[in-house]
Formats: structure tokens, sequence, C-alpha cells
């Protein structure tokens, strides 16, 4: 999902396990709960409902002021917020079967996202190849590995961000 309001682009995220989050200039919007408190679990795209409203308001105040932002979080939820979702991806001419969903195994599609092996997120998690590999199984991941593996990420990202700024800075002292 993704608004573009004046070259403002906000961008929406969902990550491997779950969490929502929205971007701005590549950097996460706040929630503005000091501001404006409808929800405190967070953004959502697509509803009229208080997670909506929050994202909208959060929007809008980042780009007017609080007046602005209250006065209008109503409007944009519906008109824009909403809307987002519930525009057609593309159309079909002919009917689909209809296929029961099969849900993807999030150990595997993890571990593809970030180009490892499962024995590489055991020894990154430092727990027992056994542990990933039951997780695998079940298709869940315990709610501190969750935790572990999004610290993981976090990190990883803002090592990247790190090494980039190094070797512009090296960059620049070479010329």
């Amino acid at each position: 999902m993704a608004i573009n309001i004046n070259n403002h682009v906000f961008k929406g995220h969902k990550t491997l396990l779950g969490s929502k989050y929205v971007t701005y200039g590549e950097i996460e919007l706040p929630l503005r709960f000091d501001l404006y408190s409808k929800a405190k679990s967070g953004f959502d795209w697509g509803h009229n409902g208080p997670a909506s409203m929050q994202l909208s308001f959060s929007i809008l105040y980042q780009v007017s002021d609080k007046e602005t932002a209250s006065a209008l979080t109503i409007r944009f939820t519906q008109e824009v917020v909403k809307q987002e979702l519930t525009k057609p991806a593309l159309t079909l001419s002919r009917p689909m079967k209809k296929t029961r969903p099969r849900k993807e195994n999030i150990v595997k599609t993890l571990c593809k996202e970030l180009s490892i092996t499962q024995k590489q997120l055991a020894h990154i998690l430092e727990v027992p190849e056994g542990t990933v590999s039951s997780w695998a199984v079940k298709n869940e991941i315990p709610r501190l590995g969750k935790k572990a593996i999004e610290f993981y990420t976090l990190s990883t990202k803002n090592q990247k961000i790190v090494d980039s700024y190094k070797d512009f800075i090296h960059l620049l002292q070479a010329s």
C-alpha cells in the first residue's frame, strides 16, 4: 500500500511476522498517540476502524498541523485509507476455481527472505537446530523467537545503513 500526497509518499509494510508499520521518506511514521489516541494497536489499511483512523491522523499530521489533521481524519479514512485495499488488483475474464488457500510456512518464508538456511537461523538465534525445525513443522514461531528475529532483521538493516555511510565517507576522503 502506498499513498502519495503532494510528492510525500507513505508506504505501508507488513513484516514476515505480522507487524504493520508505515514509512515516510524511508523513516517509520510515528503513531502520534500523544496527540490522537484512537487505536493503541497501531496502524491498519483498508478499513474504517480505529487503527485506520490512527493511520489517517498520523499521515495528515505529517503534512499539516494538528487542527487540520483532526478535522480531516474521518473523511481521509473513508476516502483514501479505506479505499486502498478495496481497489481491484486485476480483473479476471473467467472465474477462478475455488481452491483451499495454503498457509505458507513461516520459517521457510523467513529463511527465504533472509537468504539463510534453518541451520543458520538457529545459529543466529543461538537455539538448537531442532528448535527451529520444530517451529517449521508446527508452522509457528513463539513470541520471544519472533522478537529475536525482528531484532536481528532490524540490526542487519541498520548495519547496512552504517556500512553505506562508511563507504560514502571513504569515497569522499579518497577524492
